[in-house]
């Protein structure tokens, strides 16, 4: 039940009451009343200001002014006040929204962390295992070519169609090189035991992109002739065909759960495949942009994916959504290599202005700009598997270490283009294969 002063017939805000008449009054016009008058207004009897009680309510309801009675007021009462939960509402969404990108970022950080602790207790295991056996392990310092007797230095590849256009390390054995030539061949190389392991024959045009399965003895390979092919290397044939492009497959690379392959060609599309059936499971094109792809490569957490195109742009894509994401521009030449580092936060570039860029995933943005000799063709990027360093292929190699990103080493023995670079299991070696149909490990 709700108190109403006697005097304003409304709700009080401090009300009170007089114990001459037990009515309550708005402490504010009683006591203007009995400074004037000095009685009681209801019965006249003499009453003082020290004679008055408050009441204690906690927050009284006040009723609704005569003016808001009616059915316009009434309706726009509940139109303000839908409008006000609404707000309510969709600052709240923000909020949620906001919250989720932090924990979504915070979970990253973490991820990307435990990855790099992972690599970081791999290495000093190993460097602890070398110190035991008085082996030491540095870094790269001095290259130290193939002896001349090794098949790599004259052998792997025909020489009647010179080149070596593509090459990878197996991560499980690095000492196993995977190479694709000129003369439409992908050869196997043993580098412990130097001899060749396979060679696999059956694509019509050269080979471009190769890559080596990290568990399984299965090598997959593509081609201007359209195709993706999948070896097995203990076969020594080929298990599967993967046509998933209708001109040159220009970029090849393996998820993070090693079932499924990226394509980039130049019918503008990318493609995404399953290596088991040979099935393309989902195919996208940039419609609004309508240029050619030369290059793609998987985010090491398998989410996203980085292609690069023939007018100098980097477009970041999500595999669930099949959107463009981000784009990356700033190149003036085709884009001709792009790596991920193992932690997901770096991004580099290589493309024909003789340059390397250094996109940061987190702040979109490029951060750093490594001006390369004028007409250095760059052909390959790659990031040891800790992130310290990073391998430049292409006129000559060059290794950078990350984060102070300067030239720690430089190698000039290939006597043609440099076309494809990798480290060695924790960076104990680099190796490198060119156009002079040569294969070579720089160690220690």
């Amino acid at each position: 039940m709700s108190l109403v002063c006697a005097i304003s017939n409304e709700v009080p805000e401090h009300p009170c009451v007089s114990p001459v008449s037990n009515q309550v009054f708005e402490r504010r016009l009683i006591e203007k009343f009995i400074a004037e008058n000095g009685v009681d207004p209801m019965n006249g009897q003499p009453l003082s200001e020290e004679q008055l009680i408050d009441i204690k309510v906690s927050h009284p309801i006040r009723p609704k002014a005569a003016s808001a009675t009616s059915i316009p007021a009434i309706l726009k009462s509940l139109q303000d006040e839908w409008d006000a939960v609404m707000l309510h509402s969709f600052t709240l969404r923000q909020q949620l929204q906001t919250t989720r990108q932090e924990l979504s970022h915070a979970l990253y950080q973490h991820d990307a962390a435990c990855r790099v602790i992972a690599r970081l207790t791999k290495e000093v295991t190993a460097a602890r295992e070398a110190l035991a056996t008085l082996k030491p392990q540095a870094g790269l310092v001095a290259p130290q070519a193939m002896p001349a007797s090794q098949p790599a230095a004259g052998g792997l590849h025909s020489a009647s169609v010179p080149g070596i256009l593509c090459m990878d390390l197996c991560p499980s054995d690095t000492n196993k090189v995977l190479t694709g030539g000129a003369d439409k061949n992908v050869v196997v190389f043993d580098k412990k035991e130097e001899q060749i392991i396979a060679t696999l024959k059956g694509h019509t045009k050269k080979v471009t992109s190769v890559i080596y399965h990290p568990s399984q003895s299965v090598v997959f390979s593509a081609s201007p002739d359209s195709t993706i092919r999948v070896w097995s290397v203990t076969g020594g044939n080929c298990v599967q065909v993967v046509r998933a492009h209708e001109a040159s497959v220009t970029g090849l690379s393996l998820h993070a759960t090693g079932d499924y392959l990226l394509s980039s060609s130049e019918d503008q599309y990318w493609a995404f495949s399953d290596i088991q059936t040979g099935r393309v499971l989902t195919k996208v094109t940039d419609e609004a942009a309508g240029v050619a792809l030369t290059c793609a490569q998987f985010h090491p957490d398998g989410l996203i994916f980085g292609t690069g195109t023939a007018d100098s742009q980097i477009k970041i894509w999500d595999l669930k959504e099949r959107t463009n994401v981000a784009n990356f521009p700033g190149h003036s030449g085709p884009v001709t290599s792009i790596a991920f580092s193992e932690n997901g936060y770096y991004l580099a570039t290589g493309a024909q202005d003789s340059s390397v860029k250094l996109w940061d995933l987190r702040k979109l943005k490029n951060f750093k700009t490594i001006a390369l000799d004028n007409n250095y063709e760059v052909k390959s990027l790659v990031f040891d598997q800790s992130g310290t360093y990073l391998a430049v292929g292409g006129s000559d190699i060059r290794v950078y270490i990350c984060k102070q990103w300067s030239e720690v080493l430089n190698f000039s023995d290939h006597s043609g283009l440099v076309t494809g670079v990798a480290f060695g299991d924790n960076a104990q070696f680099l190796s490198s294969a060119g156009m002079d149909r040569s294969l070579k490990f720089y160690s220690l």
